[in-house]
């Protein structure tokens, strides 16, 4: 059993902090911005809730955090309040937002300072993965730090690896929805394209799955794409377009050319225009298609 903090408790975050407690056996702290969730957090599985994420973290073996984006993250890591004015020495912190390689850089270079280990982890698999416990996790960091949290990260994973040096975990969750952006654009077309020739679109799908058409994204999201319905669950729509803003910043950076995923990205600002920043990302876009 080791003491571990939880900051976030998101979509992702609050179930994912469930399964350290009650499938890892471990002590959990968690944090929230809002109080009322870690609250009801708190309820449902046990385990106590901190007002700030310093006084979450203090004593504590591991940190993981899921948050919102680059800002949110730096504020719940630095400053007086911060993560890592509470951690001990050899202590882990370990990051499951999706974010910039740039911070996640910047915080390994100040956690090590003092003496802590960082690995930025972030995750894929939605928050049926989360769940369900069965994320990828795609990490990056020094070795030893990521032996460390490994078990920790197994509580929820179906797999995580370590890719490479700090940073390395957040490039390829990027080029895990680099991935994504395309797939998605694919399967809402070839579902829009069924529908307009009056196909069952439910037999087709039970062929083609078959084949090598299939893909996460077809097992997932054709059919409340067949049901022209986006709106409430899935990953938002502005979740994606915060994810692609970070992919084609690091491809400007790095010279890479990515002229399918802006795109796609286009078709998201459509869709975000029309009112559907939380739609699903995958499901809205045959809206785009079908519904002109």
């Amino acid at each position: 059993m080791a003491k571990v903090a939880f900051l976030g408790l998101g979509v992702m975050g609050y179930p994912m902090a469930g399964h350290l407690l009650k499938k890892g056996g471990h002590e959990v702290t968690v944090y929230n911005r809002s109080a009322a969730k870690a609250a009801q957090w708190v309820k449902e599985y046990g385990g106590k809730s901190a007002p700030t994420p310093r006084e979450a973290a203090q004593g504590s073996d591991f940190v993981m955090m899921c948050v919102g984006n680059d800002n949110d993250l730096r504020s719940v890591v630095f400053g007086d309040s911060g993560a890592l004015a509470g951690m001990k020495k050899g202590a882990i912190l370990v990051d499951h937002t999706t974010v910039s390689a740039t911070i996640a850089r910047e915080i390994f270079d100040k956690a090590k300072a003092q003496g802590v280990g960082f690995v930025d982890a972030p995750v894929s698999g939605g928050q049926a993965g989360a769940v369900n416990g069965q994320l990828g996790i795609m990490c990056g960091g020094e070795q030893a730090a990521f032996d460390k949290a490994q078990p920790i990260l197994n509580v929820y994973a179906k797999l995580a690896a370590l890719i490479g040096g700090p940073g390395a975990g957040q490039l390829t969750k990027m080029v895990n929805q680099i991935c994504i952006a395309g797939m998605a654009q694919g399967l809402a077309e070839a579902v829009a394209f069924a529908k307009r020739n009056q196909l069952d679109v439910e037999k087709v799908i039970a062929v083609i799955s078959k084949g090598a058409a299939q893909s996460w994204q077809m097992d997932n999201r054709w059919k409340p794409m067949d049901q022209m319905n986006a709106e409430g669950f899935g990953f938002a729509t502005e979740w994606m377009r915060k994810d692609m803003a970070i992919c084609l910043d690091q491809a400007r950076n790095s010279g890479a050319r990515l002229p399918v995923t802006a795109l796609v990205d286009q078709f998201w600002s459509h869709l975000e225009a029309r009112g559907g920043k939380r739609w699903d990302s995958t499901s809205g876009l045959v809206q785009l298609l079908l519904k002109d």
